[in-house]
């Protein structure tokens, strides 16, 4: 017997800047509105796992939202801090440790691009020297390399940042609200060729909170429970091209993006041709081209054909990040992951608005990817 565990309540706190209220603050707002959202208070929750990176210590909002003696568990995995936290969550609940939980993620990241320190992340100083450290410049890099050697053009890239835009345009929780048209996309500044401006997205501020408890008792809270089929977190092999890596092997090993996919797969005892709504990490339009093929949406070098065609779209077949992803919302490293599966959750609550899918969709999916090279991905079922 399958022993699930359902998210009974979501919440978020602003993504973009908010000048006047801190990272943790924001973190504070997002669990006050999930706790609202699931009809409990902060005393029934047993068990917290959080994380940020720029924002200071997770644990801290117990100072926020009540010194109750509760387990708090920090987390730091990169940009799948936030799934990291839903997966501790959920393993939680499993193991009998607690009847209710909550994962929350938040940060308040300065402006520019991100660009660390090499030894942090055990590399030597050239690495850093060369540039690569900037992750706009390695990213770029990776892209590149998948374009070639997949035939895809830059017409899929402006088309999959153009598509982020419009959605975002209609998410009145998105930082970005302006819909760009292709040719602004196309003209933007490049910035690592061949990304440019409007390609990228931005360190921002933002919190985002799930609450979770044994599907059994799910409609003691809620009467829209979302279940969590399935929630795999791998690192990378040696051999996989991932941030921060100093060298290439001859024969290149499958991403963490693949293996976690396929275990997620496994679990739920679901294919790709089930899922209804997908999120995918987009921190740039050249990550979300290959990670629609990583997560066995498409074969590799049919981004062109899908984009073109709209596929992609919230009408289309397989429609990709209907909130804007982080293209439009930003990216506040802990906060972001959780903000995919809000977006799912809504989207199979049928409280998306505008950007509703139709169909009643039924199979949501999100994936997040972390440097050094570390993916989650969730699947959930309304």
């Amino acid at each position: 017997m399958r022993n699930d565990v359902a998210i009974i309540g979501v919440g978020m706190h602003q993504f973009g800047r908010t000048e006047s209220v801190s990272g943790l603050e924001q973190g504070a707002v997002a669990v006050r509105n999930a706790l609202l959202d699931a009809g409990l208070t902060w005393q029934q929750v047993g068990v917290a796992y959080g994380g940020s990176q720029d924002a200071g210590n997770a644990d801290a909002l117990t100072n926020l939202l009540g010194l109750t003696g509760l387990p708090f568990v920090n987390v730091a995995n990169g940009c799948a801090t936030g799934g990291s936290a839903l997966a501790s969550v959920i393993a939680a609940i499993q193991s009998g440790m607690a009847d209710i939980g909550v994962a929350v993620g938040f940060d308040k990241h300065p402006r520019g691009a991100f660009n660390p320190q090499p030894s942090q992340w055990g590399l030597e100083d050239w690495y850093g020297e060369t540039g690569l450290m900037l992750t706009t410049q390695f990213f770029a890099l990776k892209t590149q390399r998948y374009m070639h050697d997949h035939g895809l053009s830059e017409d899929a890239l402006i088309r999959s940042a153009q598509r982020a835009f419009r959605n975002g345009s209609i998410n009145p929780q998105a930082w970005r609200q302006r819909e760009l048209s292709y040719e602004e996309i196309a003209n933007s500044a490049p910035v690592s060729l061949p990304l440019r401006k409007f390609m990228f997205c931005n360190p921002g501020e933002g919190g985002a909170a799930l609450v979770l408890c044994k599907s059994a008792d799910a409609h003691r809270y809620s009467s829209k429970p979302i279940i969590v089929k399935a929630a795999a977190l791998r690192s990378r092999y040696h051999g996989s091209f991932e941030v921060f890596s100093p060298s290439l092997v001859a024969d290149a090993a499958q991403s963490p993006t693949v293996t976690a996919s396929k275990a997620a797969y496994e679990a739920a005892g679901v294919g790709p041709s089930d899922i209804d709504v997908i999120q995918l990490q987009d921190t740039d339009s050249g990550s979300e081209l290959i990670h629609i093929a990583e997560n066995g949406f498409c074969e590799h070098g049919e981004q062109n054909h899908l984009l073109r065609h709209g596929q992609t779209d919230i009408g289309g077949r397989l429609p990709v990040n209907t909130d804007g992803g982080c293209l439009a919302n930003g990216e506040p490293v802990g906060a972001s992951g959780l903000r995919q599966v809000i977006e799912i959750c809504r989207q199979l609550r049928q409280e998306a608005g505008r950007r509703q899918v139709p169909g009643q969709p039924k199979l949501g999916y999100t994936h997040v990817y972390g440097a050094p090279g570390v993916s989650s991905v969730t699947i959930l079922q309304r």
